[in-house]
């Protein structure tokens, strides 16, 4: 059984940084794209950033140059840095993994429906 948990979330000033980890047990992330979503209030959720199996990268334009992903295959985690936060990154962020071992997903922006497992997500609040 596949099981993520999402950490790191909290309360922090417009400007400053945060980092998000997904622990991810059941299933190797070395073989599986990881991905990363968010849910603000009143919205539906959205991509943020997706890494494939191999290292690569793709991010929705309005955080890149400020958020990175990345990942540990042998401790299985997720990380998502969060720079320059801003009022408008406050949601909950959730990360998920692939349904398919190497898929390619992280080529482009990916569908929620690519996905077969989800963490429980946690709040992230950017506010003075």
């Amino acid at each position: 059984q596949v099981h993520l948990a999402e950490s790191g979330g909290g309360l922090v000033q417009p400007g400053t940084s945060l980092t998000l980890s997904c622990l991810v047990s059941g299933r190797a992330i070395s073989t599986h794209a990881m991905g990363w979503f968010r849910q603000a209030p009143g919205r539906e959720r959205e991509f943020v950033a997706v890494i494939g199996w191999n290292g690569k990268t793709y991010y929705t334009d309005s955080v890149k140059g400020r958020f990175a992903i990345s990942k540990d295959d042998l401790a299985n985690t997720l990380t998502l840095q969060m720079n320059g936060v801003s009022p408008e990154d406050t949601a909950v962020y959730y990360c998920a993994v692939d349904k398919h071992e190497y898929g390619s997903i992280w080529i482009k922006t990916p569908k929620e429906s690519d996905f077969g497992s989800w963490g429980q997500g946690t709040q992230v609040t950017v506010s003075t």
